[in-house]
């Protein structure tokens, strides 16, 4: 074989530090980002939050990230006292998914929905704005307003301390207490905890284990006493059974309902009252009484205690009705407001080739505040093609959602598909109808008789309406439910039925059924 010299043209995509420091911002939630920020304006000397207090885009988190690194600052003088370009968004949009690993959605190839791409449940409904403008109105249970700010083992030591307990004792109320899980359950069997006690006390005779034993199941007596009631149960069962003795007073209702919960539990979730008449001899009014009882129980006691400030959704899109239509914004609330140190650089520039580092870290801040800038802009030019394309959700609802997959915003705004998945998860829209997931506006095509497509959003929305319409003594089968759709002209068959009905969170058929 001969050697011999050839010229190439070929293009290729260079994946600079700049574009993958983009890349990864883009992808980042709201409070990630936040998080990101805080960091990186502790590393990086070049970069500083804009100090104009009269701003009305200052927010909160950049007052709080302002007073850390003047902590920060100060800390570091105390100390030594005491001792002595930008991101290419057409680059952007030639990145597949591959290069930087899955996205948290492993659909956006075609852009329809998962077990959790529909919005269903994790992003707030107009059921939960509704909740909120309610509590807004009233004042609210003072216990929820206690357990905003203690958790639910604090609110039961506060509880103790007036307890006249034995060391011994306490150690093993505390201990109870400790094993508590987020829905004020017993997570460990007593024996299970007896044995870490005795392990820890050093106490392996049989005697002494007896002995913790007793201790434990006294202990267990005093925290079943204690607000809120039903904590330290270890089921069902017996959380109900322990409300339904605090709260009502001895009545052949409430020795049923206790029987029920007892003994019968799952014929109640099917709501098969003949069924509980036969097995517990009470009259339809009698079961029907226990049953109110039973259902005005906590089955969680400590869902109030509950940590929710973690599952606070803020918006990074608002979308306003004007004279003129739909509008669509950045929320001013969750965009930092950064700049490079013009006092930093100035100096730098002075001693041009002298530090190295410090014009990397310079390049570095200039590179972070102009690749922010470009994710906040996609984000908007993606919002603003989602409510160009679902304009008819604002007016009619969820109803009115017309098919749409990441593919055709793409195509729209000459951007990748993985770039659109990364922008539409773990942001949020402000809408007139309520807060959603970008995702939430993606939905598949389902085929009508008329040879349209109809949004799977939309239809699992009329799923919802006919249930909500339905008698509940002759409550709707997903088969009837499919025979309805087909009926509007909307093919669906039962088993898609059954997957939206899930996703919903529409009990089956049997379930929703109320005897006459």
């Amino acid at each position: 074989m001969k050697p011999s010299l050839q010229v190439r043209l070929s293009q290729h995509l260079a994946l600079t530090p700049q574009l993958q420091q983009s890349i990864r911002l883009l992808q980042l939630s709201t409070l990630e980002l936040h998080q990101e920020v805080g960091q990186m304006l502790d590393q990086n000397p070049f970069l500083d939050l804009e100090e104009d207090a009269a701003s009305p885009f200052e927010t909160p988190l950049d007052r709080r990230l302002a007073d850390d690194r003047a902590s920060s600052r100060d800390k570091g003088d105390d100390r030594e006292a005491e001792e002595g370009g930008a991101g290419d968004e057409a680059a952007l949009a030639e990145v597949s998914a591959g290069d930087f690993g899955t996205t948290a959605h492993e659909d956006w190839e075609n852009g329809t929905e998962g077990d959790d791409f529909d919005g269903i449940g994790e992003t707030p409904s107009a059921r939960a704005a509704g909740a909120s403008a309610a509590a807004g109105e009233e004042e609210g249970d003072p216990q929820d307003r206690r357990a905003a700010g203690t958790s639910l083992q604090d609110h039961l030591r506060a509880q103790t301390v007036g307890m006249r307990l034995a060391p011994e004792d306490r150690l093993a109320l505390e201990a109870l207490i400790e094993s508590l899980d987020a829905d004020g359950y017993l997570a460990d069997p007593l024996d299970e905890i007896a044995a870490r006690l005795s392990e820890l006390l050093g106490q392996a005779d049989a005697q002494a284990r007896e002995a913790l034993d007793e201790r434990l199941r006294c202990a267990l007596r005093w925290l079943h006493n204690l607000e809120p009631t039903g904590v330290g149960a270890r089921s069902l069962s017996e959380c109900l059974v322990l409300q339904l003795r605090e709260r009502h007073a001895k009545s052949p209702e409430r020795r049923l309902a206790i029987a029920i919960c007892e003994k019968h539990l799952e014929h109640l979730a099917r709501r098969d009252l003949r069924r509980l008449a036969v097995l517990t001899g009470g009259s339809e009014e009698q079961l029907r009484a226990a049953q109110a009882m039973i259902t005005a129980c906590e089955p969680k006691p400590g869902r109030p205690f509950a940590d929710v400030e973690g599952q606070v959704v803020v918006p990074d899109v608002l979308v306003q009705r004007t004279r003129g239509g739909l509008k669509t914004v950045l929320n001013p609330d969750v965009m930092p407001r950064l700049r490079v140190n013009d006092l930093y650089a100035r100096a730098l520039r002075g001693q041009r080739g002298s530090a190295p580092d410090l014009s990397a870290r310079l390049q570095e801040a200039r590179w972070f505040v102009r690749n922010i800038q470009q994710r906040f802009d996609t984000i908007l030019r993606v919002s603003q093609a989602i409510v160009e394309r679902q304009k008819s959700f604002f007016t009619h609802g969820a109803i009115a959602m017309k098919p749409l997959v990441l593919r055709e915003i793409a195509e729209e705004l000459s951007l990748h598909e993985s770039t659109i998945s990364r922008v539409t998860t773990a942001k949020y829209m402000s809408t007139p109808m309520g807060t959603y997931e970008l995702k939430y506006f993606f939905g598949s095509s389902l085929h009508t008789e008329t040879g349209g497509n109809a949004s799977s959003t939309a239809v699992r929305a009329l799923i919802r309406q006919l249930v909500d319409a339905e008698d509940r003594s002759r409550p709707l089968s997903d088969s009837r439910l499919s025979a309805m759709l087909e009926e509007q002209g909307i093919q669906v068959a039962r088993r898609t039925v059954a997957k939206y009905r899930e996703l919903l969170r529409i009990e089956p058929a049997p379930m929703r059924r109320a005897q006459a």
